[in-house]
């Protein structure tokens, strides 16, 4: 059961049973009074019926009246007052009775035995010959049932406190069952996690709002421990990262270092200076693209960092994109076959989409075999160059948009390795490469977040014996840049 409805039932009962006790003592009361009175009534009666032959007799309503036999009937419960016709008091044993009343107070209730809450009244004229001589008045007091009233009365307020005083300790045990006690447990979990401790919350089971808080805690628990675990990932491939970029430029420097002392020495010819001087640029040049791609893989990672992305003319764009990559393939041993067949506009960065090509290209002429083709493209989505190797076409699965590939032959690459390729310093076998060539580990990374941010989809195939093609997506542009 709900909370909500849990406390509207409770709240219900806690006011409906006080009220439900108060009126079930009021009507104990009440039949208690009506029967008390209905037996006092004609016990009170009777008693009248024998004292009216003695006050009723005319004779002690004249002067000097001997009033002795009256007083015998006189006593604490028993009052009697006796009126003349003008409401002058001839005798009365109560004395607080005044000498006198008035004939509308005398004459009020004659023949009427008045019940008060302490005493029964009665009135009654007297007459002798057809003539009024007087009023006699009894007043009859009603001890028992007045203590009885009083004791009953005792009772009620006794019984009322004892219902509030056990309903209200029902409440606190409901309440202390069904919320504190929970919540207690509740705040000792999260007490308990934010010490690092996993816990599991029997809560749950519950089918209120407790149990939904308690669900909703250990949702957060298993979001905020799977981000830990992210950060700790995080954290140790940074570890990893600066250690083996740290590892990965003492070789360049101390190639460096080396060749630069060489310099010094006054034996070395024209030639080997000039060959020492291309290999000190060769090796900063080295170091240079290290430090670009760590730079530029943590501003990627950096949820602050977004591209600004302009609109081109695709055919344009790509064309002067693919352009300058021949001779230096040449330069690393490949021949270069170039296919550019693109329609329409698109939103590009431009110094981080030439980025991607220049990371795709640097990774085909290291992986692949020297001597063969590597091919390079932009074409709309939909078409295949013809240089493609046969398991590439399958994967171009986008109708609209555009496809940059990259494709070199070699030994490929297995299956179980693709994905892992974009991971960050992960690398493939340097046996593969070209001369044992290490990079930073970081380009198909790069590559990858860059056309993430341009809202594309990196994918890479290939195939053991034959070779390797990276395929870059690309939206075509939707007329707003974000």
């Amino acid at each position: 059961m709900k909370i909500k409805t849990w406390l509207l039932i409770t709240f219900f009962i806690v006011m409906v049973l006080p009220i439900t006790g108060a009126y079930s003592l009021y009507v104990w009361i009440n039949a208690y009074y009506h029967e008390k009175s209905f037996e006092e009534y004609f016990e009170k009666l009777t008693e009248l019926n024998e004292i009216k032959s003695v006050i009723g007799n005319p004779e002690i309503y004249k002067r000097n009246a001997d009033l002795k036999e009256v007083n015998t009937y006189t006593n604490d419960q028993l009052a009697i007052t006796l009126y003349s016709k003008t409401g002058i008091v001839l005798y009365s044993s109560n004395p607080l009775t005044t000498r006198f009343a008035s004939k509308e107070q005398v004459f009020k209730n004659l023949y009427e035995l008045k019940q008060k809450y302490n005493a029964f009244m009665y009135k009654e004229p007297v007459y002798q010959n057809g003539e009024l001589l007087g009023i006699y008045e009894i007043q009859l007091v009603r001890t028992d049932w007045k203590q009885g009233v009083e004791n009953r009365s005792w009772l009620v307020m006794v019984g009322a406190i004892l219902l509030f005083l056990l309903i209200y300790m029902a409440v606190i045990l409901l309440l202390n069952r069904k919320l504190n006690r929970p919540l207690q447990e509740l705040m000792r979990q999260m007490r308990a996690f934010a010490k690092g401790e996993h816990v599991e919350s029997n809560l749950v089971a519950r089918k209120d709002e407790i149990g939904e808080l308690a669900q909703t805690f250990l949702a957060m628990q298993e979001e905020i421990e799977t981000a830990r675990a992210h950060l700790k990932a995080e954290q140790k491939q940074k570890e990893l990262m600066i250690a083996s970029i740290s590892h990965d430029l003492k070789t360049p420097l101390t190639a460096i270092q080396a060749y630069a002392e060489s310099l010094q020495s006054k034996v070395l010819s024209e030639e080997q200076q000039d060959e020492y001087r291309q290999i000190i640029l060769t090796k900063s040049e080295t170091m240079k693209q290290m430090l670009e791609d760590l730079l530029m893989y943590t501003l990627l990672q950096s949820t602050s960092y977004n591209l600004d992305l302009v609109a081109v003319d695709g055919a344009e764009f790509f064309e002067m994109a693919l352009s300058d990559y021949e001779q230096l393939s040449k330069d690393h041993g490949f021949m270069l076959e170039v296919t550019c067949d693109i329609e329409g506009i698109y939103a590009v960065h431009p110094k981080q989409l030439q980025r991607v090509i220049d990371n795709l290209m640097s990774n085909a002429w290291r992986y692949g075999a020297v001597g063969t083709t590597i091919g390079l493209a932009a074409v709309r989505a939909g078409k295949c160059p013809i240089w493609c190797f046969d398991f590439v076409s399958p994967a171009l699965k986008q109708q609209y948009g555009m496809y940059i590939i990259v494709q070199n032959s070699g030994q490929g690459v297995k299956k179980e390795e693709i994905e892992k390729l974009f991971e960050p310093m992960y690398q493939a076998d340097t046996a593969r490469t070209k001369a044992g060539e290490r990079g930073t580990g970081l380009g198909l990374n790069i590559a990858k977040q860059i056309i993430e941010k341009h809202g594309g989809t990196v994918e890479l195939v290939s195939k053991e014996g034959y070779g390797t093609a990276v395929l870059c997506w690309l939206p075509p542009y939707k007329g707003e840049i974000s």
